[in-house]
This record gives structure tokens, sequence and C-alpha cells, in this order.
């Protein structure tokens, strides 16, 4: 294991105790609990990973503050954006926060209700339909790509590829599975828990404690 290597390699063999041979009954797995428990995190700059991912604008454009990453999205200079917009569920509309001041209501709001939601709902599509269609007549008038892109809304799905070490994965994941994260930039967080439980389970079990 990389992260293990790279611990023992700088400190000049001071972990080699740790070694199974040694006798040490947990052998990599009681250095790995040592260092993650002590926060010695540099090692966990020594296993990272890939992931390609499709989410709205708007979830990247709150997932790109974390600067920690390196992102190659799709540019919408060399090819059109597909057709595809992120509709909020009407439970996700309903669901203003007290406490959270932003996943609250304007002050001054009325109290949402369900119909409400749905008549919003309805607008939203309405304005994904016309905001397509100048971005069509756009393209076929002839106008620059990197200008006719202009109305394409933040809830358009864009994609990308992010690529960070596991220490800032995990960095990542404790601010974006929060409760107090907004939902839908949550969602892809708990995703990538799940790529990272598969490909690093023994530092997400030390992660999850």
């Amino acid at each position: 294991m990389s992260i293990i290597e790279a611990a023992r390699m700088s400190t000049d063999k001071g972990f080699v105790s740790w070694e199974p041979y040694e006798g040490h009954p947990k052998g990599d797995q009681g250095l790995l609990e040592y260092l993650y428990t002590n926060k010695h995190a540099t090692p966990f700059e020594m296993a990272g990973m890939v992931i390609e991912v499709q989410a709205p604008i708007v979830v990247f454009r709150e997932w790109h503050r974390h600067r920690t990453q390196s992102y190659n999205e799709m540019s919408a200079r060399y090819t059109p954006l597909p057709y595809a917009n992120y509709m909020p569920t009407v439970e996700r509309c309903l669901s203003v926060s007290g406490t959270n001041k932003q996943a609250g209501a304007i002050k001054g709001s009325d109290l949402i209700t369900h119909e409400a939601a749905l008549a919003w709902l309805c607008e939203l599509a309405d304005l994904y339909e016309h905001a397509e269609r100048v971005y069509r007549s756009g393209l076929r008038r002839g106008i620059p790509k990197e200008v006719a892109r202009l109305p394409v809304p933040v809830g358009r799905y864009s994609r990308m590829r992010a690529c960070t070490n596991l220490r800032n994965w995990l960095a990542f994941l404790t601010l974006r599975m929060d409760e107090k994260a907004q939902w839908e930039i949550r969602q892809f967080a708990n995703e990538i828990g799940k790529i990272i439980s598969e490909k690093f389970p023994r530092t997400w079990g030390l992660f999850k404690l």
C-alpha cells in the first residue's frame, strides 16, 4: 500500500516495528490506524483517484470551491451542450430550513405550498425550453459557440473529471456529506463515498468511525 510505504520511508523506517514480521498483531492495519487517528495526514496524499461526473452547473460551482482538486470540464466552446437539465422534485422545493440560512426562503416570501411548488416547477420547465431554443437559434445563426451558450442556465448538466489525492477526497466528503451541505452536492458526495469505500476500504473504515 502506497500510504504505508510512504509513512515508513518518510521516517527512515521509524515505523518498522509495525511490520507484521515484527510481531505486531495488526501489521499494516495498525500503522494505518495510528497514522489516521494521530493526524499524520501526508501519507494519505500518496493515494488518490480520478472520477468522471455529470452534474448540474450549479453543483459544479460549489464543487470548484475545493481548490485542492484538479478539474477538466466539458467545454461548450468546442461542442454544444446536450439538452439535459436538473428538475428538482416537489419535495425538494418544500424542504425549506428554519435553521440553515442558505436553505431558507428569503425574508418576506410566501409560505411555500405544494401547489406553489408545482407552479414554479412548470415555470422552470418553460424557462429551460426557452433557453434551449435561444441557444440552438444562436448556433444555427452562426453565433460563435462560446457566445451562443450565454442563455444556458445553471441547471444544465455538464460533465467533468475531478482528480485529487485521498487526503483531500476525505476533506471534500467531510464538508459535502454533512447534513448542512446543499442537498444536491450531498448526493454526489455520498456516491463518491461509496467509490472510496470500495477502493480504499481500510481508510474508509477509519474515516467513518
